[in-house]
């Protein structure tokens, strides 16, 4: 058995004004709060205990994981003040998660790689981490990971950088190559990869940590190539695809607890959270709508994300009555959903 952290403390800033609502982990994909999802999919590996990282809102999350015991998991708290970062946060929970070696899972992505094959490749190669990655596509819009084709890692590019001289030989005398490919979010790590950073030190990315690894003992950090899929859930127009096309059935309308809709009301692709009311000859296309909102009489929205108007608003909200209103941006490109490669 092996413990996983799920990293959830993040402030989802790509996510607002979602976020201010509830913390990314805890926001519904499909019927059931993004964590969950993750957690239940742990539970199919090997894993029976998880820590989950907070900050940013909570109560959001702990009122959707509780101690885990519904999942079959036992679930407890590593509480950061302020954000510690991917490399910081697990080095925060050594303690809690008190074995050495352990699963760290973003919380913000959704996959359904294969949990024991990944560890299974970790041991064999005594590697410190073992980083599971699906073939490049999309160096524009994510960083790179630099694996030969031995299983190597070698370094990392970030995003929109990459130059196109990939694949090549980086070891000539072993016939090596080194292409880039693309992190899924989940990883298998020795405690001691984290050794070197400081209790409580905010340490934003192991992507700025795992390049001393190499350097250190070469070979030490791997990659697990898998053709698992991938669901991201960075910006709201990335939540609101994820959410419909993990939907049961056509996804048309996915409906939070409490959440009434008139019958003379239209809603299509839309996401309704908890206590939502939806009016008589209101209309809503392609919305997210989030705790609490009830949508007047009337009212007609597309592509937008509803939350009741309760303190200051962002750049991108504009109050219209008890309501906040905000655009999905769906300028950028898509976010890869459920690709298989």
């Amino acid at each position: 058995m092996i413990p996983a952290l799920v990293l959830t403390a993040g402030l989802a800033t790509r996510l607002r004004p979602l976020s201010l609502v509830r913390a990314k982990a805890a926001m519904p994909v499909a019927g059931d709060a993004l964590v969950r999802r993750i957690l239940r999919h742990l539970r199919t590996g090997e894993v029976t205990d998880a820590v989950l990282n907070l900050h940013h809102l909570p109560h959001t999350i702990t009122r959707e994981v509780g101690d885990g015991s519904d999942i079959g998991l036992r679930v407890r708290y590593s509480w950061e003040m302020p954000v510690l970062g991917s490399a910081g946060g697990p080095r925060q929970a050594l303690p809690l998660l008190d074995a050495p070696t352990f699963l760290v899972v973003n919380g913000d992505t959704l996959t359904d790689v294969d949990i024991a094959s990944l560890l299974e490749a970790h041991r064999s190669t005594q590697a410190l981490v073992t980083v599971a990655v699906i073939p490049q596509r999309w160096p524009e819009q994510y960083g790179s990971v630099l694996v030969d084709d031995a299983g190597v890692v070698h370094g990392f590019v970030a995003r929109g950088t990459l130059a196109p001289a990939y694949p090549r030989t980086v070891a000539p005398s072993h016939r090596r190559t080194v292409a880039p490919f693309h992190f899924i979010g989940v990883q298998a790590a020795a405690a001691a990869a984290f050794a070197t950073v400081a209790p409580g030190a905010v340490a934003e990315s192991f992507v700025s940590l795992y390049p001393e690894l190499i350097r250190a003992r070469p070979g030490s950090v791997r990659a697990f190539v898998t053709a698992a899929s991938f669901f991201d859930i960075g910006t709201p127009a990335d939540y609101l695809q994820t959410a419909l096309r993990l939907a049961d059935g056509d996804g048309t309308v996915l409906r939070g607890a409490r959440t009434h809709i008139d019958a003379a009301a239209r809603v299509e692709q839309s996401v309704l959270w908890d206590d939502v009311t939806v009016g008589a000859g209101a209309s809503l296309r392609g919305c997210v709508v989030t705790d609490g909102v009830r949508v007047p009489d009337g009212a007609s929205w597309m592509g937008a994300m509803l939350r009741c108007a309760e303190g200051a608003l962002t750049a991108d909200e504009r109050r219209v009555g008890d309501l906040a209103v905000a655009p999905i941006d769906n300028s950028r490109t898509p976010a890869p959903h459920g690709h298989s490669p």
